[in-house]
């Protein structure tokens, strides 16, 4: 297998993944301040220019959720989802589902904002926009701690998949200071990001 990846990406999931499960794979970087996602090989693969690719064999899967779920799927034996047909299989896909639909693209909202403050090229956000977007947030999050119900992982007792995905776009709301009012999810991250195959994914 063969990803294509750069530091600090939607790609660092998919590594971490990979690293969870103790496979050999390519690691081919791509180099983003040099806009090599944009030149004409990457874009054969990629036709938007985006991180991750995953490449195995004949297949080529494109974004973190699609290559997260076929490598889950692929080594069952590493037991990194629940089973299938039950609750917790459910569950799985909903929390899945919630932070590529619902989290990422909230916490990716403040993310972008925090850039372009540094390099500014649209007006500032009314006061009301910036009210409503952090009481959303604060109700996503609410929602992931009762979802966690007390627990290590976000789905049953065993570590999965989606305490991958979850936990890659917590440690960025918390390095945007998002997670000031709720501990629990600062130490989830911690307890998650702080493993050796997560360690080996960002390097």
């Amino acid at each position: 297998m063969k990803l294509y990846f750069a530091p600090r990406s939607r790609a660092t999931r998919v590594r971490w993944l990979l690293e969870e499960i103790g496979v050999p794979y390519e690691l081919a970087r791509i180099d983003l301040s040099k806009k090599e996602n944009l030149s004409p090989d990457y874009l054969a693969i990629h036709p938007l220019g985006e991180l991750p690719a995953l490449v195995d064999g004949d297949l080529t899967l494109l974004g973190p959720m699609a290559c997260c779920l076929h490598l889950t799927d692929m080594f069952p034996e590493k037991a990194l989802a629940p089973r299938l047909g039950s609750p917790e299989r459910a569950l799985y896909y909903q929390w899945l589902a919630f932070v590529d639909g619902v989290l990422e693209p909230a916490v990716l909202e403040f993310y972008w904002d925090a850039q372009s403050s540094e390099a500014p090229s649209v007006g500032p956000r009314s006061s009301e926009e910036l009210a409503n977007r952090q009481e959303r947030m604060v109700k996503v999050l609410d929602m992931i701690v009762a979802g966690l119900g007390g627990r290590e992982n976000i789905v049953g007792t065993t570590f999965t998949t989606a305490d991958i995905a979850l936990a890659s776009i917590l440690h960025l709301a918390n390095r945007l200071m998002l997670l000031t009012q709720h501990p629990l999810l600062v130490a989830y991250v911690m307890r998650h990001c702080q493993g050796p195959a997560v360690r080996r994914a960002v390097m």
